[in-house]
């Protein structure tokens, strides 16, 4: 019997790929380097933000990595949060679901989640949040799922996870946690969606 319902961020409860161009963009400027390719927008839309920094950092040696990471703690996120986009259907779904089923979130942001999650008012809906921040290790490690599987005292075969892409995939894996594919048929997955609404019509979620 389902009883929690874990959640990525980016590319899920949020169509937020145009403001990780234009945060990782503006590191970049920041320190006089060329933008970045579809390769690297790829690669930092699912990474954790170190990960992103020292992959996006790789060919400019005379950077100094605590140099920039000390900018960006410095940096306030709020003017890119206008390039973020939440799924016109997720505040539907989480009040359906919120009476039945615990709530959290696992993802690879790291500090700018809480100015996410207030922003658009969508704390109250979740019970646990972690990050790779607050995870001893990112996804696809399976530290995330592990902290708030025992936080509710849940096995893996009474969740299910949100997710779009392979780290996702890794991460669910890892643990045993069942994936619903968003909007990403090349995912191995349980199930596959293209919003939220239709995942109340998985077996999961029939009792």
């Amino acid at each position: 019997m389902l009883k929690l319902v874990v959640f990525d961020c980016d590319g899920v409860m949020f169509s937020s790929r145009e403001a990780n161009r234009v945060y990782y963009n503006h590191l970049l400027q920041a320190f006089s380097c060329p933008p970045m390719d579809e390769e690297e927008l790829n690669h930092v839309h699912i990474h954790s933000v170190n990960d992103s920094i020292a992959h996006i950092f790789r060919i400019h040696s005379h950077i100094s990595i605590d140099a920039v990471n000390a900018y960006r703690r410095g940096l306030d996120y709020s003017p890119f949060l206008q390039h973020m986009e939440m799924e016109p259907d997720l505040i539907q779904f989480l009040q359906i679901i919120k009476p039945q089923y615990n709530t959290a979130i696992s993802t690879n942001r790291t500090d700018t989640m809480e100015t996410i999650l207030n922003t658009f008012t969508l704390r109250p809906w979740f019970d646990m949040v972690v990050t790779a921040m607050t995870a001893p290790r990112p996804k696809p490690a399976p530290d995330g799922l592990l902290m708030i599987l025992e936080r509710f005292n849940i096995r893996p075969e009474e969740t299910i996870y949100i997710g779009d892409s392979v780290i996702d995939q890794e991460h669910c894996a890892s643990v045993g946690v069942d994936l619903i594919a968003f909007r990403n048929r090349a995912l191995q997955a349980a199930y596959y969606v293209q919003n939220f609404i239709s995942i109340l019509k998985l077996p999961p979620f029939q009792r």
